[in-house]
């Protein structure tokens, strides 16, 4: 039979029919009418060259060629729907997969407990590649350098899926003993401080400068460094002021500010009206069915919606 007229529909039928020695019960098993089955028993029987069923009183009996084939049709059925499952019924402890998320320092280091936690728990097969972000998102994740990008997701392909997972505020962090440690931190006491910002391009501004100007205000940001968790730490050491994210007044506590906390940084209500800092994560729609994956987003879920 050439494979361009191969019917898998014919498999399975085979399959009924060799198991139930019937035509009556084959179609019930299948859900379709006695005469249709009787019609796919007549094609196999042109397929096969062999009667398969025939005739014995009031029952039918299988051929030797359908006792020979009684074993491969079912394991050939039982392949088929596997190959035709849906993906996302996955079982996590069968995972065997590393997948590779793009996030900044403060991120990483925020998902990294959290995540490693669940897969010990549920995935034990599962490890964690975590990439700077050195790729812009769209392309990593249609060419598959790049699973899941988590950040403020502002650079996307028309095809990139993205999901809001958290809505966080700017807080400012001063190491305890601060100048402004222990006050009722105002707009001109937070210009006239002397602030470490962060930037992977550089920048010297960003909303916060924006918000003060409105004030008449501005500020001296004395260094650029490129990642959050190394302002923090100069903040924890010295006399700056770095800026936090953290979680909303009422709030459970974010773990994005856990590691500002963790180096006695405190933290201050910043009295301006900054625009808040929304956390998403972004994949490559391939992904989106795919039941490892949706293990893998569902645990990030779990990690920043504490």
């Amino acid at each position: 039979m050439p494979v361009s007229t191969l019917d898998a529909n014919l498999a399975v039928a085979l399959d009924a029919l060799l198991t139930e020695q019937s035509v009556t019960r084959a179609a019930a098993r299948l859900q379709t009418s006695p005469a249709a089955m009787s019609r796919t028993l007549a094609r196999l029987r042109r397929v096969l060259q062999d009667p398969l069923l025939v005739r014995a009183g009031q029952a039918m009996v299988p051929t030797p060629r359908a006792e020979a084939l009684r074993e491969e049709a079912a394991a050939v059925v039982r392949r088929l729907e596997t190959l035709l499952a849906p993906g996302g019924g996955i079982d996590p402890a069968a995972l065997r997969r590393t997948f590779t998320v793009q996030t900044s320092d403060l991120l990483g280091a925020a998902l990294a407990p959290g995540l490693l936690e669940l897969a010990r728990r549920e995935a034990p097969g599962v490890s964690l590649r975590v990439l700077a972000e050195e790729w812009e998102a769209g392309p990593a994740l249609r060419e598959g350098r790049v699973d899941l990008e988590i950040g403020a997701i502002d650079h996307v392909d028309p095809e990139t899926r993205v999901e809001d997972l958290v809505e966080l505020r700017m807080m400012a962090g001063v190491r305890a003993g601060h100048p402004l440690d222990g006050e009722t931190l105002t707009a001109g006491g937070l210009a006239a401080a002397e602030h470490v910002a962060v930037s992977r391009k550089g920048r010297f501004t960003g909303p916060l400068d924006a918000a003060l100007a409105e004030h008449g205000l501005d500020r001296r940001v004395s260094v650029v460094l490129p990642a959050h968790l190394a302002a923090m730490a100069l903040a924890a050491a010295g006399d700056v002021v770095c800026l936090v994210p953290a979680e909303r007044p009422g709030e459970p506590p974010s773990p994005l500010a856990a590691a500002a906390r963790g180096m006695g940084l405190r933290l201050l209500d910043i009295p301006l009206p900054l625009p808040p800092l929304v956390i998403g994560m972004a994949w490559h729609p391939r992904h989106t069915a795919d039941g490892g994956h949706q293990w893998l987003r569902g645990a990030v879920r779990r990690v920043l919606r504490p």
